[in-house]
């Protein structure tokens, strides 16, 4: 029983590593899936290096961006940031770009964990990169090519990755090629995974040596904010939930979920047509806004409109 507790004891505080973890493998996992269900080399001079590139590159993008997108720290950087409330000083906005600096290295290093382990994997797998520069490989020096010209070599070439098109006579180069170009595409991967692996322990000590915080110092501020993020969280549920509470009992008469209704609000055709449509928010003051435009209708209008009684026994 003591066991389960112990672990999450060890995991507590390392959520990022262990969704760095989960993000690798899931990209793993859906790199074999996609290599085995779409992808196909065309097998024609041109085309391999263009189709093997879109495979490699394109989802790594895509991954990228989805990285961006799904981390809090990006939409927390760029929100408001036009605002014309915010005036700072000239001292204040060197801080905060230095601030800002720093923010945007850390969200594109978690940004960066999906598509450095999916070209990663497909370097290592080397099918993307035997398709894409197979027509490019020097062969002069196996004695089975025959004496063609250069645009007929790339043909033959760029038909390897594709064995049934291969002349028989040739088998025992393509074989050759295949496993040099594999062999380059694997070193190509794990170099790539050694640079990531040094650079991440490389940052996080540079990180580590210049923080202004001893190491418990440093537990406990990371603590401090993940409760502070969690308790305001459900502050800001709570409090958003009782604020808009009021001011659809303002219109309707009524708070949802109270079981003691002795009476209903109805609504007139024109309040109704003030609460629908599109909402954009509303600039009250220089301090405030209107969320909706139910708040905004709960603001202005009075509400004294008809009431209607229930009847305690139906």
């Amino acid at each position: 029983m003591t066991f389960l507790p112990k672990w999450l004891t060890f995991l507590k505080g390392k959520e990022v590593v262990i969704a760095n973890a989960i993000i690798a493998i899931l990209t793993i996992g859906g790199q074999q899936l996609f290599s085995f269900f779409t992808f196909s080399c065309p097998c024609h001079v041109g085309q391999n290096l263009i189709y093997g590139l879109a495979f490699l590159g394109v989802p790594a993008l895509i991954l990228l961006v989805i990285g961006y997108a799904l981390n809090n720290q990006t939409w927390r950087l760029v929100t408001g940031k036009r605002s014309p409330l915010l005036t700072e000083s000239t001292w204040n906005q060197l801080l905060q770009c230095k601030l800002t600096c720093f923010v945007l290295c850390s969200i594109t290093g978690r940004a960066l964990v999906a598509p450095v382990t999916w070209l990663a994997v497909t370097l290592i797998n080397g099918s993307y990169y035997v398709c894409a520069v197979s027509e490019y490989v020097s062969v002069y020096y196996y004695g089975d090519i025959p004496n063609v010209t250069i645009s007929e070599r790339q043909r033959i070439l760029a038909a390897f990755p594709c064995s049934q098109l291969v002349p028989p006579e040739l088998s025992r180069v393509r074989d050759e090629v295949i496993l040099l170009l594999r062999y380059q595409s694997q070193v190509a991967g794990w170099l790539l995974i050694a640079v990531v692996v040094i650079t991440v322990f490389l940052s996080y000590c540079l990180a580590s040596c210049f923080s202004p915080l001893s190491f418990l110092h440093f537990r406990y501020w990371t603590s401090y904010v993940r409760n502070e993020q969690e308790l305001f969280d459900e502050a800001t549920d709570q409090h958003s939930k009782l604020y808009a509470m009021k001011h659809v009992k303002k219109f309707f008469g009524f708070v949802p979920g109270n079981e003691n209704i002795n009476e209903i609000r109805i609504p007139s055709l024109r309040e109704w047509q003030a609460i629908s449509g599109l909402a954009f928010l509303k600039l009250v003051d220089e301090e405030h806004y209107d969320y909706s435009l139910l708040h905004d209708w709960a603001l202005k209008d009075s509400a004294d409109r008809k009431y209607l009684k229930l009847d305690e026994d139906p």
